[in-house]
């Protein structure tokens, strides 16, 4: 085990693994490595016990029942997981394709994001919607999931005064980080659009659309196609198949 590896008891049914302290490509790459390996260790018996598997920016946390798996145990097999997979080049998850409308009163920061970078509005919609982004964790709120990968230049801190209603749905960005809020809830990231999917349904399996190591890219989309599509998850629901472009490799 390297230096910049923490392990944190968390009780005597959990366990922290600390991998860094930033939020970068390779770091997030090495916790899904981890966290993957881990799950399947849990799903194959090789590590009978494992309850749970949650991963952040730069951490996994293993829920474990504590009499089917002692911690000797656990962190001896974490141990021998880092050293299988050192650079964490294990990539999981789908590459997904995403609508959003831009602008107007889908996106009500825009206009000041553009001021804000020395863009013109459509250059930030255009920023925005060709990167591909990374879900390195999901938090906050149910189905919130934290996606890495902004361009530099789209960079801003966090408004000044968050808002107390952000629409469900809204696209927005905050640092190096964009996300989908799947709730209405308060927030001071910037709005730059809306997408017109449930990021969030407790009646399907699983309950939140994107999961961590998954890819995502936007595809912008007009107001009339936003209440189209709204229309039709409202009535049937939305299918995740129809906007995955393709399982990553590697994937489970």
């Amino acid at each position: 085990m390297t230096d910049d590896v923490r392990l944190l008891p968390c009780g005597d049914a959990a366990l922290t693994i600390e991998l860094g302290a930033s939020i970068d490509a390779r770091l997030l790459a090495r916790v899904d490595a981890l966290a993957g390996a881990l799950r399947e260790a849990g799903c194959h018996n090789r590590l009978p016990g494992i309850i749970d598997v949650v991963q952040t920016f730069r951490s996994v946390t293993v829920r474990y029942d504590p009499l089917a798996l002692s911690f000797d145990e656990i962190t001896g097999a974490i141990d021998g997981l880092l050293d299988e997979q050192p650079t964490g080049t294990r990539r999981s998850g789908r590459r997904w394709r995403l609508p959003v409308c831009y602008g107007g009163e889908f996106g009500p920061d825009l206009s000041a994001v553009a001021d804000a970078t020395g863009y013109q509005p459509a250059q930030v919609c255009k920023a925005h919607s060709s990167g591909r982004y990374v879900v390195a964790m999901l938090g906050f709120l149910p189905g919130f999931a934290f996606m890495d990968g902004v361009a530099r230049p789209l960079h801003l801190p966090r408004r000044q005064e968050p808002r107390l209603r952000v629409p469900p749905g809204s696209v927005a960005i905050a640092g190096q980080l964009t996300a989908i809020y799947p709730w209405e809830s308060p927030g001071g990231w910037h709005l730059l659009g809306r997408c017109p999917l449930p990021l969030f349904d407790p009646g399907r399996t699983p309950p939140a659309l994107l999961a961590p190591g998954d890819q995502v890219g936007f595809e912008a989309i007009t107001p009339a196609d936003f209440e189209a599509l709204s229309r039709r998850c409202r009535a049937v629901g939305v299918d995740p198949g129809e906007w995955v472009d393709e399982p990553l490799p590697g994937a489970t």
